[in-house]
């Protein structure tokens, strides 16, 4: 008995000292999206009197269509740690073009309930991230390829001539590329 006891106190022991080290996700840019932690013993981080462009060229599309895209919300991720480490939001410029397969994260939510019976779940990422300062394009091409209208996207979102044009019209003017 006292074994049990003894093994039943160092359990309780082990599982309240695992969440004494637990954190709470912050959300210093991005509100509610992109919840990220602070790392107390990180030697490198960002540089808050930098000026930050970012491009995030976005083709992945989402995993299931009923979740918020991982890799939408990758992208406030990027604008809360960078805000976490100090960098203010003036000084972080993320521009975002949406193609391929990503272009249907882009979807209203009437048209996205048309192709997966589900509402959009990545349009409040969309929304957070414009209030928070991203410019959000979409390929035109990918637009004409998928027979999607204007109509048919979130209204918050900006029509670009092509995702490739946008990055080579970005790239040049010391936008940093970032993949998704």
């Amino acid at each position: 008995m006292k074994l049990i006891s003894t093994l039943g106190l160092l359990l309780i022991l082990l599982i309240s000292s695992h969440f004494s080290f637990a954190q709470t996700a912050q959300f210093p840019i991005v509100k509610g999206f992109g919840g990220i932690y602070e790392i107390k013993d990180a030697v490198e981080k960002p540089d808050s009197s930098l000026e930050y462009k970012i491009i995030v060229d976005l083709s992945t599309g989402a995993d299931s269509p009923e979740e918020i895209s991982r890799w939408v919300d990758n992208i406030a991720r990027l604008m809360n740690l960078h805000g976490l480490a100090g960098v203010p939001n003036e000084r972080l410029h993320v521009k975002v073009v949406v193609h391929g397969g990503a272009i249907f994260t882009l979807l209203t939510d009437e048209k996205h309930q048309d192709r997966s019976k589900v509402a959009n779940p990545n349009l409040k990422v969309y929304e957070a991230l414009k209030a928070s300062g991203a410019e959000i394009f979409v390929c035109g091409q990918s637009m004409v390829a998928r027979n999607l209208d204007k109509k048919d996207l979130w209204p918050g979102v900006k029509i670009a001539h092509s995702a490739l044009t946008t990055i080579t019209t970005y790239v040049p003017q010391g936008y940093t590329l970032l993949k998704f």
